[in-house]
């Protein structure tokens, strides 16, 4: 079990940008792929971004491709979302995730595939 804690969240003007954070227990990112997922009321949490065990498969939602990257800091244990580009349509309450896996390249894009969540952060885009 790994424990994760967002933070980064806030009201920011469209266009605009902020950094999301998520800070993750142990030691290490081996053995786990990495995602951002969000969502809104009466909706599904969707998937926004992942990153495999290796560092180097980074998959995104199309609605963000472009605009969102997804990153880490092995030395903090710390995945990062910068979103740049901000529009209302991305106001959610946003997750961080991680999958525990064998495979050093699968990101999966499914929630059920993750097994340890954040509390979640709230991201507002105001026009």
């Amino acid at each position: 079990q790994v424990q994760l804690v967002e933070s980064g969240g806030g009201l920011v003007q469209a266009g605009g940008s902020l950094r999301l954070s998520c800070a993750a227990s142990g030691q290490t990112f081996t053995g786990y792929a990495t995602a951002w997922f969000r969502q809104t009321p009466g909706k599904e949490r969707e998937f926004v971004a992942g990153l495999s065990w290796s560092g180097d498969i980074g998959p995104y939602a199309d609605s963000v491709k472009g605009r969102f990257t997804i990153s880490r800091d092995a030395a903090t244990l710390t995945v990062f979302l910068q979103m740049n580009s901000l529009k209302p349509e991305d106001t959610a309450v946003y997750y961080c995730a991680a999958a525990h896996t064998t495979d050093r390249y699968s990101v999966p894009r499914v929630k059920s595939n993750y097994g340890d969540w954040g509390q979640g952060t709230q991201v507002t885009v105001s026009s």
